[in-house]
Order: structure tokens, then sequence, then C-alpha cells
């Protein structure tokens, strides 16, 4: 008996909920490691402020760490998805089975050189003095933690697309509850302070790895890690990486963002500053999240209908993700134009921070609305397999608008001028992919007439 794979006949609007709905809330509870670290070092009294800004310092690095678990990951699994869509289910378990191998050996690679430069990449990074032993404290732990995370994360991705996105988010649930309950006994009941919100950090991570890899080891997936498949293949690893090319390309501008960001923070408005845009950046990853989760819903139902031909699935699939996008986005911003105080007031409640933190909130978020279109319509491309178009759009908001502007608009206005880089930002690169994302339509309206 062939199993006929749901991707390419159920109703659209079903599978979307299906795969998005695990898949946003995952996102979510997997945005709360970073964000619950800083709640509770946040509200520490002998770390505070400066203890968040410790934390902000080395996010740049865990999103790095965090790249590429989407390079090998994403792009594996929509190598996968493909592969499947094709009938080809050999090779299919073959891009599993590199996939693996690679995350693992990235995972190794990186905590290796993280130890070894942890200091001048703390300072690169944009540590001050005051700064440079919080996050050197914290960031050494988090990189004996690599292999885990960035294992997990790009496995997860193939849970996803082997059918099964309530397990993919069950993983994000066991990770981030354990980091949850880990946090408070670590650093306020074992008062193990910065080192103790890492090693929660990490230990969760490793028991999602250890999901992860059980499962493709056991009896609920439907296609197997084999040993015989994880053998490295040059030209499977360069597909891979072509296709997990956006999204890497996507996160390491983030990072190069954050980088830029602090530095000019602490140049233009000193380690309050930085510890401020850390609460905001909080709190941005928790609106975004959703958005992210919605696309790695959609990706394995475009794929896989772009590889089975069947275009007007793909049109309907991508055209319900923009709107489902563009209703959660605008939903995170209408909460914090009307709440903009006690979100910041989660994570620290000294008055100076309050008020820098509110400023700083109502400017950055003021074209959030656009976001969700960009996201989506950007990663569209990834989805059907032009790779170059996917990074240059998902490069356009961070990397070719955003930091020229962090740079340029302080220069001009001071910190307040920083503040409105973002909204420009958000404004041009939503332009520049309805333009794109117009012209890719219409080709796929070609296309399906043609077929």
């Amino acid at each position: 008996m062939v199993y006929a794979n749901p991707l390419g006949s159920e109703k659209i609007s079903k599978l979307l909920l299906k795969f998005s709905v695990p898949a946003i809330v995952g996102m979510m509870v997997n945005a709360l490691y970073n964000i619950v670290d800083r709640i509770y070092i946040g509200n520490s009294p002998t770390l505070g402020a400066n203890g968040i800004a410790g934390i902000t310092i080395g996010f740049p690095i865990m999103i790095i760490q965090l790249s590429l678990g989407i390079l090998f990951g994403v792009g594996g699994a929509t190598l996968f998805s493909m592969k499947l869509g094709e009938k080809k289910e050999e090779d299919a378990e073959n891009a599993l089975g590199n996939a693996f191998t690679v995350l693992v050996l990235a995972g190794v690679l990186y905590m290796t050189l993280g130890q070894i430069f942890l200091s001048k990449l703390m300072t690169l990074f944009g540590a001050s003095p005051t700064i440079l032993p919080y996050s050197m404290e914290y960031m050494r732990v988090i990189f004996f933690g690599a292999v885990f995370q960035i294992t997990s994360m790009g496995m997860n991705n193939f849970i996803r697309a082997d059918g099964n996105p309530k397990l993919a988010m069950y993983t994000m649930f066991l990770g981030a509850g354990t980091n949850i309950v880990l946090d408070p006994i670590f650093i306020y009941a074992l008062d193990m302070g910065m080192a103790g919100a890492a090693l929660a950090t990490i230990l969760s991570q490793f028991f999602s790895f250890v999901w992860v890899v059980s499962y493709f080891l056991g009896n609920r997936s439907r296609h197997k890690l084999r040993l015989k498949n994880m053998k490295v293949k040059p030209r499977l690893i360069f597909k891979i990486t072509t296709l997990g090319l956006p999204g890497f390309s996507l996160q390491l501008a983030s990072s190069l963002l954050n980088a830029v960001l602090n530095r000019n923070l602490l140049l233009y408005g000193g380690d309050l500053a930085v510890s401020g845009m850390g609460i905001i950046n909080s709190l941005q990853t928790l609106f975004i999240m959703p958005i992210i989760g919605l696309n790695q819903g959609v990706q394995p139902i475009i794929s896989f209908n772009f590889g089975a031909r069947k275009f007007d699935r793909v049109k309907e699939a991508a055209k319900l993700a923009i709107k489902a996008a563009t209703i959660t986005v605008i939903l995170g911003f209408s909460i914090s134009r009307l709440f903009p105080e006690q979100l910041i007031s989660l994570f620290n409640r000294e008055p100076e921070l309050l008020s820098f933190g509110k400023t700083a909130l109502l400017s950055w978020f003021l074209c959030m609305p656009l976001v969700g279109f960009q996201v989506i319509g950007a990663n569209f491309f990834q989805a059907i397999g032009r790779a170059k178009t996917a990074m240059f759009l998902t490069l356009s908001r961070q990397l070719i608008f955003l930091i020229p502007a962090i740079i340029v608009f302080p220069r001009l206005w001071g910190i307040e001028g920083l503040f409105y880089a973002a909204p420009f930002a958000d404004f041009i690169s939503f332009i520049t992919t309805a333009a794109f994302f117009y012209m890719g339509m219409k080709t796929l309206e070609k296309n399906f007439k043609e077929s």
C-alpha cells in the first residue's frame, strides 16, 4: 500500500492550521529561553540592569549559534520535503542523515572556537568593562551546550516535515519548560547568578536533543535516521546549504545587526541603553516568533506542492499564510501601543530604565504591521527553491536597510534617531518584497496555466 501524503491533497486551510499552530506555539515557547533568562536576571537584586546588558551583548553570538541549526536544518528539511513530493524516499532519507552529521559537526566546532576566543568575542560585540564579566560568565556556559541547541533546533524541522508538527511543538515545550523550572533554582536558590541562567539553558537544550534524536531512531517516525545515510556526501551538503542559506543569512544579518546596534547604543546612550534595547529585543522576539512559526508551518506545504507541480495549492498556501501573519503582527503591535510601560516593567522596574524603554519601544515598533508580509513573502521563494531571491529579500530589512540607518540616524538626530531606524527599514523592505512577490505570483500563474 502506497502512503498518500496529505500535503498534496488535504484542504490548505486545514493543513496550515495543522502545521502552523504547533510551530507557532513551539516558537513562542522557544522564545522564552532568552526572555525568561532576562526576566529572572533583570529582577535579581545582585544582577539587575547589568545582568540584562550582559545577556544582550552575548545575544548576537547566540543568534549565530541558532543560525547554524537553521542553515542545515531548514535547508535539509526543505530538500527532504521536495524529495518526498517527488516520491524519492531514499533521497529524502539521505538528506536527513547528512543534515544530522553536519549539524553535530557544526556544534562541536562552534563550541571549540567560542571557548578559545570568548573574551575577545565579548569585547568585539560591544561589552564595556562594566558589562564584560557578566557576559563572559553567561556565554562561557552557553558555548558548552552549542552542539545540543544546533542539532535539536535543526532536526526539529525534519520532525515537522515528516508529518508530525505536534511532536515538533513538544520538543519546544520540553526545552523551554525545563529552562523555566531550572532558572529560578539555579539563579536564586543556588545563587549561581549568570552562570546559573546559562546552565539552565544548556540542560534544557540537552533534553531537547535527546528527544529529537530518539524520535528518528524509534517507531514514531515515517523516515529513519540511518547510519548509512550519515556519511557526508559533498553534493548533497551543498544542496542543503544552498536551500538553508536564506534563513541562515537572515540570522547572520540579525547577529551583525545586534552587534552594530549594541555598539551604537553604548556610544550614544551608555550601558542603560544596552539594557533597555535588550528588553525591547526580547519583546520583539515574542511578537515576531509567531510569524517564524507560521513560516515554518507553511514551508513544507508550499515545497511539497511545488515539487508535485500543484501550483494552485502553492498560491493558496502563500496567500493564506500572509493573511494570518498580518493579523498576528497587528495584534502584537496593538499590545505594544496599549501597554508599553507594563511590558518593560516585566523585566526591570528601575525608573530610568522604564522611561528609556517606553520611548524606544513606541518608536522601534512603529511599522511592525508590515513585518508579517515581508517575512512570509521573502521565505516563499526559499520554499520553491529560489534561494538567491529569498536570500536577497530576507537580508533586505536587516543588512541592506536597517544597519546603515542605525549607523547614520543617531549621528544626525542622536539616540532618538536610532529608534526610528527600525520603522524606516520595515517600510522600505516591505515595498521591495511586495514587488518581487507580485512578479513571483505572476510567474506561478503562468506555470499553472501551461501545466
